[in-house]
């Protein structure tokens, strides 16, 4: 793995709301680089100055060996300083467990009379070093840095006083657990993080591109804009672009979370990190290499990691407070006995003391929420959703209201011909009617076009010259001295035209007209999404009361899929700034800890996206501005994933929730049961290092979730 050292300044800085939306009009495709190790900075972690970055991860440790060893990422690594750092990470731990079992089987088996006193001391003392030696360098580290209350510290106190007292066996169980506890701690980080670096190795090192007549093979980033590149079976796409090929059938399960392969057809768009799986392939790359799909994936989850929810970070300066105000009562404990209890033992409150110390250690609290929340955002991009923050998954179940756009969001955004009718007294028939509209309509770009280009016809279609757009109303064009028009009412009207009476006809309608006589029209409609209908249904059934519908289409063609759909409201015929109005309105009716939640796709939706308490954008048909503007993106164009994102969100606050219960409820009985002698040292190592581990695990079945 690459690796390479550098000073933390970049030209710009992204800002934040208060929402944690960002505030600043920068593109968010540059490539970022993180730490990742906010979590054991609160503890306490002293890194040296210089870090190690890999080329992806963000994941730093201090001097030592490369992040793919045993160690973990943050692991307790301090190069020279630390003796034990050249052996692998699970030797030194081993080590202590194997003296420590001998030493107890010396005493309570063999009941050897030589292990005794200083025999016994140097026998646990060396058991102690290998795995306390690392530790106590790190509090040093901190004590330098005027960071008194931190894990390395207590965990330091508590050993040293019960060797002190006599009880070796447990000072040096105390920081073996504490150590094995640590190593699970870093493997479930690493865990979580190489599952999403996992992203970087579907991002192609190699294009073949078509450059004097042959394809050579190249840097993806060398690769310009309208360039020609080939991809192989078995191959990713470097980079976006248009397929040129007949058809493509490809493997998108890295950018949606699908497992079942797509077929794309000729001109589809097709993104980087989707995987060739049939015959080569040619595409025409309309994406620079920072800008493709997988690029951006890859920035928004590594921002998404650094974006505290509002319960982390509340969890965070609890521990802050908690950890000096526990070491207090430690000290107290020891000592105020000393003025009411007549046959006061110091040795005894002092071991009640170190108790408290070793149970005071927030680590369950302050390892397992954020490894909770990386879950959760780990296994919301495998369902083909992008958060950019981990506060989403707080305010995602708690959403109530929901407004969404109509074209490309729950309709495909393709237009199909419905309709063809022949006008009364036309001489004509259907086949006329349509190859001289479509010899029209050849001309222009607009879906509506596209859809009627893709009538069935076999002849060829008139020659028609002078072809015209008149703009808001149609098309125009000769075919000999004859004028054919196409287009709306309007134009119609323009050249003084009978029309049928279409008031009825709620759908797109093109009328066309030749030599001053109308022959007919088409109607052309949106069609549904597959899963429109199931996502509505699925939403009411999570709880969310409100669904309305804003449109900038037909306010007749917006009411009629409202009301196939079953929403509450629907208003059609919305410009930008009404849509907002809209979404204001919605937000300031919400009730008390609920959200108002929107889902775009286009251009005009970007600043509705940007004032709704959450924005989700369709990521595949939508625009760039709106998938930059949104919270969350919905990689599918699913609006289904809206009830999936609301469920991760669910899953991740019932596993955090259950973590601070246990972490809290056990440590209190044990503070408690400690505080009156009824509790030893093994029972505060469970309550610190066996309910972080516990945690942990539970943070853990996040990742394992379907």
């Amino acid at each position: 793995m690459h690796k390479h050292n550098h000073t933390h300044k970049h030209a710009h800085a992204h800002t934040h709301d208060h929402h944690g939306k960002m505030t600043c009009s920068c593109s968010k495709t540059h490539a970022v680089h993180e730490h990742h190790s906010e979590h054991h900075a609160e503890c306490g972690h002293a890194h040296h100055e210089t870090h190690t970055h890999s080329e992806g991860g963000g994941c730093c440790h201090s001097g030592g060996d490369d992040d793919d060893d045993d160690g973990g990422c943050c692991s307790h690594d301090h190069g020279a300083h630390n003796p034990f750092s050249r052996f692998p990470t699970y030797l030194p731990p081993l080590i202590s467990f194997s003296l420590l079992m001998l030493g107890l089987a010396f005493s309570y088996l063999f009941k050897f009379s030589f292990f005794d006193g200083i025999v016994a001391f140097i026998w646990y003392a060396v058991a102690y070093i290998p795995v306390g030696y690392p530790v106590l360098l790190s509090s040093l580290a901190a004590f330098k840095k005027s960071d008194y209350f931190t894990e390395f510290s207590l965990m330091t106190v508590a050993t040293i006083g019960a060797f002190a007292i006599g009880e070796y066996p447990e000072g040096v169980a105390v920081m073996l657990f504490y150590s094995v506890g640590e190593l699970f701690q870093a493997k479930a980080v690493k865990s979580a993080r190489n599952n999403i670096k996992a992203l970087l190795d579907i991002r192609p090192n190699i294009a073949h591109v078509l450059r004097g007549g042959d394809y050579v093979t190249v840097d993806p980033q060398t690769v310009a804009i309208d360039e020609t590149i080939q991809v192989k079976v078995g191959e990713s796409i470097p980079l976006d672009g248009i397929l040129l090929s007949e058809k493509a059938v490809l493997d998108t399960a890295a950018l949606t979370g699908e497992s079942k392969p797509k077929t794309h057809r000729q001109d589809a768009m097709v993104m980087a990190g989707m995987v060739n799986l049939e015959s080569v392939i040619t595409i025409q790359v309309k994406k620079g290499f920072h800008n493709s799909s997988i690029a951006r994936i890859l920035t928004l989850v590594q921002d998404a990691s650094s974006r505290k929810s509002k319960t982390e970070l509340l969890v965070r300066k609890l521990a802050k407070i908690y950890t000096p105000i526990v070491a207090l009562l430690a000290v107290l404990i020891c000592l105020v006995p000393a003025l009411f209890v007549s046959d006061y033992v110091f040795s005894e409150w002092l071991y009640r003391a170190l108790i408290f110390l070793v149970i005071s250690c927030p680590c369950a609290l302050v390892i397992s929420i954020p490894l909770g929340y990386f879950g959760g955002l780990e296994l919301a991009s495998k369902k083909g959703l992008l958060l950019k923050g981990a506060m989403f998954l707080d305010q995602l179940p708690k959403i109530d209201t929901i407004a969404m756009d109509k074209t490309g969001t729950v309709t495909k955004g393709t237009f199909s011909i419905q309709q063809i009718v022949i006008a009364d007294g036309a001489e004509v028939n259907e086949k006329f009617l349509m190859t001289h509209l479509m010899a029209l309509e050849q001309q222009s770009n607009h879906p509506i076009a596209k859809a009627i280009m893709q009538y069935p016809h076999s002849d060829a279609l008139p020659t028609v010259d002078d072809v015209k757009e008149i703009a808001g109303k149609g098309l125009m064009g000769t075919i000999g001295d004859k004028t054919l028009l196409a287009g709306n009412q309007k134009l119609m009207q323009q050249f003084n035209i009978e029309t049928p009476n279409t008031d009825d006809i709620v759908n797109s309608l093109v009328l066309v007209a030749l030599d001053n006589q109308c022959l007919g029209y088409v109607t052309i409609a949106d069609e549904l999404k597959g899963d429109s209908k199931a996502a509505i249904e699925e939403l009411r059934q999570l709880g969310v009361k409100q669904l309305v519908m804003l449109s900038g289409d037909k306010d007749s063609i917006t009411q009629n899929i409202a009301e196939e759909l079953g929403l509450d409201s629907a208003q059609g015929d919305l410009q930008p700034e009404d849509k907002l109005h809209a979404i204001e309105d919605l937000k300031q009716k919400k009730s008390n800890g609920h959200f108002v939640a929107f889902v775009g796709d286009g251009i005009n939706d970007a600043p509705v996206l940007a004032a709704a308490d959450i924005g989700f954008a369709m990521g595949g048909l939508g625009s760039d501005v709106a998938i930059e503007t949104a919270d969350v993106v919905i990689q599918s164009d699913e609006l289904s994933k809206m009830a999936t994102a609301m469920q991760v969100g669910r899953k991740t606050q019932h596993i955090i929730w259950q973590n601070i219960t246990m972490a809290f409820a056990t440590k209190i009985l044990v503070l408690l049961l400690g505080a009156f002698g009824m509790a030893n040292m093994w029972g505060a190592v469970f309550a610190d290092v066996g309910v972080a581990l516990l945690a942990i695990l539970n943070a853990v079945r996040l990742q394992k979730m379907d």
